[in-house]
């Protein structure tokens, strides 16, 4: 009896430190601001109404978009036709302050989107960031060029600033379904999807960027070389993967009857898995919010670069009329370190023998 009285004052003080721990952290997660810096992406509305609106049925709790930058390249049309009207859905639907500058954007935030949809002012842009210290997701495509998508790692890496990019395919349940269908290493895959050029960047790099994301997110890391036939409609790229694994794209440049569908095939050592569904970007904004909580990137430097080296590696080979291209050479090329090489190849067995 004598020693309840000191045992439950303690328990009691226990179980409210473990309370005002998880308060004050819920709190701090409901409390993350976030700036978007370009509004000429329809992503700016899609991510900002999840993130603001409670009554979506897509609500992605844990933080809000406060600022934004607009942005905006005058000389691509996707861009300047749009730049306008998003701007005023977020102003005047969605509360959000416009900003002059991408600073003010940053003093203003937490942490912070770039969803430019030209990739060319990534770098410029994202360097300003850097400069804030703030963390950030960059939006597809990296950037309009291998060589300013590796500077960009690069200058974060050296600030010791944290950020990821990928697509929503990545997150999308029918494409983790069949990346997840057994344990073992799939010999193979097969994806497609629309693949329209835009302007100033490979021709590979804006919507194609979906379904090599896809490809990889079942195949993994190790690509080797790439392969690339093309015709005005259809590109077909094959990458080899260490072990002679397989993985291949067909890039629609023209949407049959106006389809966007992306399809995933998993060819796996026990069964073969065909994609189900598609999805949305909810499940990558619950990810972006989480690495604004946590700041641990999903996706590292060393998978994002490998996949535009896949998209880079598919544009030499196209304008080498289908060589094979090797994913170390064209990283090496643009200025990747070692440590974000991919394996060296193989010899084959006559070169082997040779020696």
């Amino acid at each position: 009896m004598l020693d309840r009285p000191a045992i439950f004052p303690k328990r009691l003080t226990t179980l409210l430190s473990a309370a005002c721990v998880l308060l004050t952290s819920t709190l701090m997660a409901d409390n993350i601001r976030i700036g978007i810096v370009g509004l000429d992406s329809s992503h700016s509305e899609q991510f900002t109404l999840r993130l603001n609106d409670p009554a979506n049925p897509n609500h992605v709790p844990g933080a809000r978009v406060v600022a934004a930058f607009a942005g905006g390249s005058p000389d691509l049309p996707e861009s300047v036709t749009r730049v306008g009207g998003f701007t005023a859905a977020l102003r005047d639907k969605y509360g959000v302050k416009i900003m002059a500058t991408i600073p003010e954007v940053c003093a203003a935030a937490d942490a912070v989107m770039i969803l430019s949809v030209d990739g060319r002012p990534h770098l410029e842009q994202a360097k300003s960031v850097i400069s804030s210290g703030k963390p950030f997701f960059l939006d597809k495509p990296v950037a309009a060029s291998l060589k300013d998508a590796v500077e960009i790692f690069k200058v974060a890496e050296a600030a010791k600033v944290p950020f990821f990019s990928s697509s929503a395919t990545r997150w999308w349940p029918g494409v983790v379904e069949v990346a997840t269908a057994d344990k073992l290493l799939a010999r193979s895959a097969l994806v497609y999807g629309p693949a329209p050029a835009l302007p100033f960047h490979p021709d590979l790099f804006f919507y194609g960027i979906h379904s090599a994301e896809a490809l990889f997110t079942v195949m993994g890391s190790g690509c080797l070389s790439v392969t690339r036939t093309s015709t005005p409609d259809t590109s077909v790229v094959t990458g080899i993967w260490v072990g002679g694994r397989l993985g291949t794209m067909h890039a629609l440049h023209t949407l049959p009857m106006g389809s966007t569908d992306y399809k995933l095939i998993r060819f796996g050592q026990e069964v073969i898995t065909e994609q189900k569904n598609q999805g949305d970007y909810t499940p990558m904004l619950r990810e972006i919010v989480k690495f604004f909580q946590t700041k641990q990137a999903p996706v590292s430097a060393k998978q994002t670069l490998e996949i535009y080296a896949f998209l880079e590696a598919a544009q030499e080979s196209k304008m080498q009329s289908g060589k094979a291209v090797q994913l170390r050479d064209v990283l090496s090329k643009a200025g990747a370190p070692d440590a974000w090489l991919p394996a060296m190849p193989m010899p084959a067995p006559a070169e082997v023998n040779k020696k």
